[in-house]
């Protein structure tokens, strides 16, 4: 349930806008046709285009009396229709002020309109001629204008606060202008910004309005709610689509149809779309986002606040969010720009790398560890691809496969198909004989097994497929680790294998995979890894090797540092321990990249799809462990090697993430 703080719990506030049908010169019609899509919504706010009470297209009918006195009256009926509900409604019309005519929105909310905004911007250019009919709004503008006998506040200067939510209102061309007051309302507190609109449809305009409303909503780390005019207003010389767009910090979160959008039916007689905004995650953007508060104490505008009706109780969140919540937030998109998106993840991790190698003698061995696994299969791709990009011959890049105590025929085999489909050099050390030396000298019986001068490595192998399989040895999966890293280390220049979500977890042997000279991996989480290496099995490479990629990218996720089983088989499954990679994902991307406390983060993996069926227990325990792992592990992230950072979530101490090592994880 929501606190005694918050209206909205969560911070997800419904957003509508609409464009219903619209009778040219008819307010008592057009205020109908709003009237039952307020009735019928279940939306915090709705917003309506430009005019709506009248139409846009009215040409010199706005110098009627009887057409503007219509519109005022039905304006002062539809805030009546407002009382009792949980909503706040905003409208366009003409509006009679100090003698003259203004194009405004009116905000109506608990049977009263609450203030009302003019456009600051008239067009009167093309097919426009706004300045014909109406005022922009100026310096001496009312502070008030009289509505049915009541003050209401009148002005570009009033931001609407309704709990966490604040509206900035801007109508039409407002935002089409070098400086559109919505950036100043922002500036001021607004994080939800509105526009009533009548955008006409010609070829091309409906995708720059979806870039003006996106980058703005992005420039202002807010909300923004744009509705415009429908096809019911006058074709004479134009044609209006009924475009209605929600973005949300830089993303469109839904549009409605519209004319022109090639879809069928190609006739839409009324438009809508609803979507739910997160105004706690664009709270955090803005703390965090530090020269938004240099911006605010830059701002010279001062503004008025008109405080709307606060519901208490406060709203639970839906239990069906109207926004897409992602299960695989790190993970592109299925869609035209998949190629180019990936393209471009090997890109920045491969051009990190050739940095670096513009550092280093032509002569140097890169040394990376090949295990058959998806780190250093997706770490050997960027390799290759960097040494390409560098004229270094791909013989230069040194992948060692060091086969242990837990390595199966599975996963060693595929590592030499790629060193060998790959052509680098190719080298195998068996670490087995070191171990049982390291085990020795520490005197350690490794899973409980006594070992002597006369243990050989065959005999301990053959006893640890007899092990129980939940036998554990911390020290028996460290030694093999570490000694990996030794001789990787005293091989060349080591390139890091290990992945942002291990990182996160801790999933590592501290001073061993957890160590290297530049790591390409250090800011891709595990779903992405294995994204990535299917992507390249499909786009990068064909025939043999496209199905070798394929096999690595379907083999269980494993160390390899505890036995196999008798049969040969992978036993130590990470995910088994753990808990899957797409919830520990997810849970990162939210903790990190958007700062949501627990309870925000459970409520959100309610409404994503995973790829997994996973119970409302099971979710909940594999967060706490993601906590738990990453409060803890922390001593680890604040020694990572240097690489590329790719997406909007890093983990380097030297960039994105700095934190205590010894925070309390029970705080969360």
């Amino acid at each position: 349930m929501p606190t005694d703080n918050e209206a909205f719990e969560h911070g997800i506030y419904r957003v509508l806008a609409a464009a219903p049908h619209v009778s040219v010169g008819n307010p008592q019609q057009n205020a109908n046709s709003i009237g039952a899509v307020i009735d019928s919504s279940d939306a915090d706010l709705i917003v309506f285009p430009e005019l709506g009470l009248t139409g846009y297209t009215c040409g010199d009918l706005f110098g009627c009396q009887w057409l503007l006195t219509a519109a005022e009256q039905q304006l002062i009926e539809l805030a009546r229709r407002t009382a009792g509900k949980a909503v706040s409604v905003v409208v366009g019309l003409p509006l009679r002020v100090a003698g003259s005519l203004m194009n405004v929105a009116a905000v109506l909310d608990s049977g009263r309109i609450a203030g009302v905004v003019p456009k600051t911007f008239l067009p009167n250019y093309r097919e426009f001629y706004e300045g014909r009919h109406f005022r922009p709004s100026g310096p001496g503008d009312p502070n008030h204008v009289s509505i049915d006998g009541h003050s209401v506040p009148f002005g570009t200067d009033l931001l609407f606060r309704c709990g966490e939510a604040v509206l900035g209102i801007e109508l039409c061309e407002d935002l089409w202008t070098p400086n559109p007051p919505s950036g100043n309302q922002a500036i001021a507190g607004a994080n939800v910004l509105l526009n009533l609109s009548a955008s006409n449809e010609t070829i091309g305009k409906a995708e720059w309005r979806r870039d003006l409303v996106r980058s703005q909503s992005g420039r202002c780390i807010a909300g923004y709610v744009y509705a415009s005019a429908g096809p019911g207003e006058s074709s004479s010389d134009l044609v209006f689509g009924g475009h209605c767009l929600i973005a949300e910090n830089g993303s469109l979160l839904g549009q409605s149809r519209r004319i022109g959008d090639g879809e069928t039916p190609p006739y839409v007689k009324e438009t809508e779309v609803c979507c739910d905004l997160d105004l706690q995650r664009l709270a955090h953007d803005r703390r965090l986002v530090s020269s938004f508060d240099d911006a605010i104490d830059r701002q010279s505008n001062s503004f008025r606040w008109v405080e709307l009706s606060n519901q208490k109780p406060a709203k639970p969140a839906p239990t069906k969010l109207r926004r897409y919540v992602d299960a695989h937030p790190f993970v592109p998109a299925k869609s035209e720009e998949l190629a180019d998106r990936c393209a471009e993840i090997f890109a920045v991790q491969s051009a990190g790398l050739v940095k670096r190698l513009s550092c280093l003698s032509k002569t140097t061995p890169l040394a990376i560890g090949i295990s058959g696994g998806l780190d250093s299969t997706l770490a050997l791709l960027v390799a290759i691809q960097a040494v390409d990009a560098a004229n270094w011959p791909r013989t230069s890049l040194v992948g060692i496969t060091m086969p242990g105590f837990g390595t199966t025929t599975h996963t060693k085999t595929s590592a030499d198909r790629l060193i060998e489909q790959t052509g680098i050099t190719g080298e195998c050390i068996d670490i087995r004989q070191l171990c049982l030396d390291t085990f020795r000298s520490l005197g350690h019986s490794p899973l409980g097994i006594e070992i002597d001068e006369q243990t050989t490595v065959q005999s301990l192998q053959e006893r640890l497929y007899q092990v129980p399989e939940d036998a554990a040895d911390l020290t028996f999966e460290n030694v093999q680790a570490r000694i990996r890293t030794m001789l990787l280390m005293n091989r060349g220049f080591v390139l890091g294998t290990g992945d942002m979500s291990e990182q996160a977890l801790g999933w590592s042997t501290y001073n061993a995979d957890h160590m290297s000279m530049y790591n390409v991996n250090t800011s891709i989480p595990k779903t992405l890894v294995r994204f990535l290496v299917r992507f390249a099995a499909d786009h990068y490479f064909q025939g043999e090797t496209t199905e070798l990629l394929h096999r690595v990218a379907d083999t269980p996720i494993s160390p390899e540092l505890l036995p196999p089983g008798p049969d040969g088989e992978i036993r130590q499954n990470t995910e088994a321990s753990i808990g899957a990679y797409e919830l520990h994902d997810f849970f990162l991307y939210h903790f990190v990249r958007n700062g949501f406390d627990r309870d925000k983060i459970l409520y959100l993996a309610t409404q994503a799809r995973f790829d997994g069926d996973y119970d409302q227990a099971t979710i909940a325990s594999t967060l706490d462990q993601f906590a738990t792992r990453f409060f803890r592990n922390q001593f680890k992230r604040n020694c990572v090697p240097d690489g590329p950072k790719v997406g909007s979530v890093s983990l380097s101490p030297r960039g994105d993430w700095r934190m205590p090592s010894d925070a309390d994880h029970r705080g969360f």
